[in-house]
């Protein structure tokens, strides 16, 4: 794959169409320093100097596609409350389309992290993990109904807070095989939900998860590909990709293909978020109308470039190039063919 073919590619990103529906999250940061120990408890007093907050979770992802030049429509829920005002404020800023439905039963799943001197001293969880009402499952599968044939992939991202469940997955699948040309499904997963994700396109689980959803212990090749090969047994799904970090990607077209694609991330400073870049960048190039190699090699461009940032970040076209252009050509490896 020559280097000129890549930056092609990261141009044909740009006008494409990617639907995310899953767990929307906000992610709130209160950041300060410490000079003392409260006299209540052994705890540090975080004296706050800053706020912050963020689209996290199924955000995050639509964010990364809206960066890389494509359009997102994110369809999430928030509770009505000031958390989900902001989520969706912060949606608007970062340009999504966003179907956001609200269930006054729930709170809007909120996680504050409070920093100090550098490191995260406690994180909060405000949420109720548990799937949509009647009334607002209704209304979700109304609208889907009436845009799922203008979206070739779809991303469900899946983070366990129970927006993705046994009738959801039922009920979306029956959909889209009813659709004039049924879409691609990618899906981000979460080992407690893996028995839900049978027969779609991708999953991208990293080493842990693999090996969590194949029951066995992840380290080296041969263990990868033992978990590749359980996985589609367990699923029968028609890709896989297993991410491996600082050793590269994994990449199963079925049983009998697989393929390494080494990582090209210069530094390392926070692998925060880089998941959600991944499948963003995969289903973005799918889209475009590439094939599946190439998606995946632009997706770990474009994790190279979050994992060398602080915090959830995203990776522009303009990035990607840029890194394309520091490094060498990609060495994909055949691992079984």
């Amino acid at each position: 794959m020559t280097l000129e073919k890549i930056h092609c590619a990261i141009e044909s990103l740009k006008g494409h169409k990617v639907m995310i529906i899953g767990d929307l999250m906000l992610d709130h940061y209160m950041i300060g320093g410490v000079d003392r120990i409260s006299p209540e408890a052994p705890v540090p007093v975080v004296r706050v100097e800053s706020e912050t907050s963020l689209l996290g979770g199924a955000g995050n992802v639509a964010r990364n596609i809206a960066s890389l030049g494509g359009e997102a429509l994110l369809v999430a829920t928030v509770g009505h409350d000031e958390a989900g005002d902001t989520l969706e404020e912060l949606c608007n800023e970062a340009q999504l389309t966003t179907k956001l439905i609200r269930d006054p039963s729930r709170p809007t799943t909120k996680k504050t992290r409070i920093i100090a001197s550098n490191q995260q001293v406690v994180r909060v969880d405000q949420e109720l993990v548990r799937p949509l009402q009647d009334r607002e499952f209704e209304e979700l599968f109304k609208y889907l109904q009436s845009i799922i044939n203008d979206f070739p992939v779809i991303i469900l991202s899946d983070y366990g807070k129970g927006f993705i469940c046994r009738e959801f997955i039922d009920r979306f699948m029956d959909m889209i095989k009813e659709c004039d040309r049924r879409p691609l499904v990618l899906v981000d997963p979460k080992t407690v939900n893996y028995d839900l994700y049978k027969n779609v396109d991708l999953l991208t689980p990293n080493t842990k998860e693999a090996g969590e959803g194949a029951g066995i212990l992840v380290a080296d090749r041969e263990t990868v590909i033992r978990a590749g090969e359980a996985l589609f047994e367990r699923l029968d799904c028609k890709n896989l990709l297993i991410t491996m970090g600082g050793d590269g990607m994994a990449l199963f077209e079925g049983t009998e293909s697989i393929r390494h694609i080494p990582t090209f991330a210069r530094k390392v400073f926070d692998v925060t978020g880089a998941g959600d870049t991944v499948i963003a960048t995969i289903a973005l190039a799918l889209s475009a109308g590439m094939d599946l190699l190439t998606a995946c090699t632009l997706a770990n461009y474009a994790a190279g470039v979050v994992v060398g940032q602080v915090g959830a970040a995203t990776a522009s076209s303009s990035d990607l190039n840029d890194a394309v252009d520091e490094l060498p050509e990609p060495d994909v490896s055949i691992w079984k063919e």
